[in-house]
């Protein structure tokens, strides 16, 4: 009898297997299954494996893009800060040598790059004025030539103070200072011809400086008059701009003066010739001149 219940769990042990063995069994992983093209998600950013390379994100391509491509509105802040910096130095300057704030602080952001420029931020040199006779610092600057001698200033008030000296000081300027003292369209005009830049829409881009930030009511600040009518105080200025078929009787009726105090306002003397688009003047200069 005990040998038969031997025998039948031996049998049932040989038909499971094993009787000793008491491990689980083990099933290998499927393979994971590939999606198609079509089956992933739109719109999800791709991401660097790379531990120096840096996650891109279409919101950060569009910040790096800003950062790199500097709008009009920053360079018109660069603007607004240099004027506010500089107005009132350039209005003593006014008030001293009778040169136009607004032409000089309109000068002043064209030269120097509204003060970003490399030769205003290493020599304070903000109209590029270059060594002349100067006996003072200097740096060297590539400009029309390769490493030109440029004026190097301890102070941005030097600079403005000796671009002043600079227009003073020479007879091609002195035609400049007839005009009147708030004249900044005939002033930027008359710069370009007497040779301050080669430019020929120098003129024009200084106006435009002018009228856009209305520098021109730091002249009117100067000359104690009405910054609300300060664009309109431009008008002839006392002067005329000759038209074809113009001649001095003409000109003298329609201002009601004589012929002779016309050609004295201008230092015409014996000469009767005028051109057409000459500027000139039908009013006797202010005695402050």
């Amino acid at each position: 009898m005990i040998f038969r219940v031997f025998a039948a769990l031996f049998m049932s042990c040989l038909l499971l297997g094993s009787c000793k063995s008491k491990k689980s069994i083990t099933y290998k992983k499927r393979p994971p299954v590939v999606r198609k093209s079509s089956q992933v998600a739109k719109n999800t950013p791709q991401e660097s494996t790379s531990k120096d390379s840096e996650i891109i994100t279409p919101k950060t391509v569009e910040n790096t893009s800003k950062k790199s491509a500097p709008t009009y509105g920053s360079y018109n802040v660069k603007i607004e800060n240099y004027i506010d910096l500089y107005a009132e130095i350039a209005m003593e300057q006014m008030a001293q040598y009778k040169i136009p704030a607004s032409i000089t602080l309109a000068q002043g952001i064209l030269e120097s790059g509204a003060g970003s420029g490399e030769l205003t931020r290493k020599a304070n040199n903000h109209f590029g004025i270059k060594c002349h006779n100067w006996k003072g610092a200097r740096v060297y600057h590539d400009d029309d030539a390769k490493g030109e001698c440029f004026r190097k200033y301890s102070t941005a008030k030097f600079s403005f103070q000796d671009h002043s000296l600079f227009l003073t000081g020479r007879s091609r300027y002195l035609s400049l200072f007839k005009l009147g003292k708030d004249d900044y369209k005939n002033w930027a005009k008359g710069l370009q011809k007497a040779g301050y830049a080669t430019d020929t829409k120098y003129p024009k881009k200084l106006i435009s400086l002018i009228e856009r930030y209305k520098l021109y009511n730091y002249d009117a600040k100067v000359l104690g008059k009405d910054p609300k009518k300060a664009k309109k105080i431009m008008g002839n200025n006392g002067q005329h701009t000759v038209k074809k078929g113009d001649t001095l009787y003409n000109i003298s009726r329609k201002y009601k003066i004589s012929v002779d105090q016309l050609k004295e306002f201008n230092g015409l003397g014996d000469n009767n010739t005028i051109h057409e688009g000459q500027t000139l003047f039908v009013k006797p200069l202010p005695k402050d001149f």
